[in-house]
C-alpha cells in the first residue's frame, strides 16, 4: 500500500476578526451569515457570546478577538459569523461559531507561503501559531483547544 502524497497546495481562506486574521483551511468554513441574536448561556466567559440558531443546531458563538485579547478592529466593517466544522468530533458540538468583520478571503498556499512569525512569547489564549502569509500576518487558531474548552462549559450550563 502506498502512501498518499501531501498536496502541494491548500485552498485556504483568511477570515477577519478585529484586528486579526484567521488562516483556516477552506473546507474548515461551512457558511458565511448575518449575525442573528445570540441566547445567553449562563456563567459563560466574556468570548463566549452565546448560542444562534443555524440550520437546526444551537451553535456556540465566539468573539475570537476578545478570547485572544486582540483589539477590536475597524467597527466600520459589517459584522458576520462565519460557521466552522468542530474537528473533534463531539456529537453536541458539530459546529462552532465566530463573529467576523467582513468576508473571508480565498487564498491558495504553499508551505513556502506561510512563513512563522512567533518569537517565542507566550501565545494569546486561542491561538496555536502566529504566521506571515504573503503581506498579512495571521493566526492560526487552536481550534481544538477552543472546542474542548467549550464542550465543558456548555455541558455545564446544560
Amino acid at each position: 500500500m502506498s502512501e498518499l502524497p501531501l498536496p502541494r497546495e491548500i485552498r485556504c481562506v483568511l477570515v477577519p476578526v478585529g484586528s486579526l486574521r484567521l488562516l483556516l483551511p477552506n473546507a474548515t468554513v461551512a457558511e458565511v451569515i448575518t449575525l442573528p441574536t445570540p441566547e445567553p448561556v449562563e456563567g459563560a466567559p466574556a468570548w463566549l457570546l452565546g448560542r444562534i440558531a443555524w440550520r437546526g443546531w444551537r451553535v456556540p458563538l465566539v468573539s475570537f478577538g476578545t478570547l485572544a485579547g486582540a483589539s477590536a478592529g475597524d467597527s466600520e466593517q459589517a459584522v458576520r459569523v462565519a460557521v466552522l466544522k468542530a474537528l473533534g468530533g463531539h456529537a453536541t458540538l458539530p459546529f462552532i461559531a465566530v463573529i467576523t468583520q467582513g468576508f473571508p478571503r480565498l487564498t491558495t498556499l504553499n508551505a513556502e507561503l506561510i512563513i512563522p512569525t512567533h518569537d517565542g512569547a507566550p501565545l494569546p489564549s486561542g491561538v496555536r501559531a502566529q504566521v506571515l502569509v504573503r503581506d498579512d500576518v495571521a493566526v492560526i487558531p487552536d481550534l481544538e483547544g477552543i472546542e474542548a474548552e467549550l464542550v465543558e462549559l456548555l455541558d455545564h450550563a446544560g
